[in-house]
């Protein structure tokens, strides 16, 4: 074999192994691709709350994850209200609303879903948290304030 060819033939490997390495250039905790998790149709990711048509309020956006709420403090004005609720975790969660005779929960979703629970509020206070299995007693609760 001539030196010419076997120098490419020495060469090829490395050449195809550099073209084979990522073309994700960013930095971070490599979970900037992930694309397991699709916003609802007419919806975005980025968006924290959407507008509710039939009154024109914005929704209130609440993340669920193990085991907490965020926000765990949230005010509200009277009268009807949307609550967008998003799980950011891997378990199932839901939303439940409790106060001034009235309880009202969210359906559970799974990671990576969202869910609106619609609900008519009175002014005062109410406690909100997460009613699938034990999660209210691993502190996944919060306040609401309705004025």
């Amino acid at each position: 074999m001539r030196p010419r060819n076997l120098a490419v033939l020495l060469l090829l490997p490395v050449l195809v192994a550099a073209g084979c390495g990522s073309k994700n250039k960013s930095s971070g905790s490599g979970q900037a691709n992930n694309t397991t998790s699709t916003p609802a149709a007419g919806t975005t990711a980025s968006t924290p709350a959407a507008t509710t048509p039939s009154s024109g309020r914005s929704a209130i956006a609440v993340d669920a994850t193990e085991f907490k709420f965020t926000p765990s403090t949230l005010t509200a004005k009277a009268g009807a209200a949307t609550f967008k609720l998003t799980n950011t975790g891997g378990a199932p969660h839901a939303l439940e609303i409790q106060g001034q005779g009235m309880e009202k929960s969210s359906q559970v979703i799974q990671g990576g879903q969202s869910t609106d629970l619609k609900v008519t509020l009175k002014p005062g206070k109410y406690q909100f948290y997460c009613p699938v299995d034990n999660h209210k007693q691993m502190g996944m609760t919060g306040t609401l304030t309705v004025s």
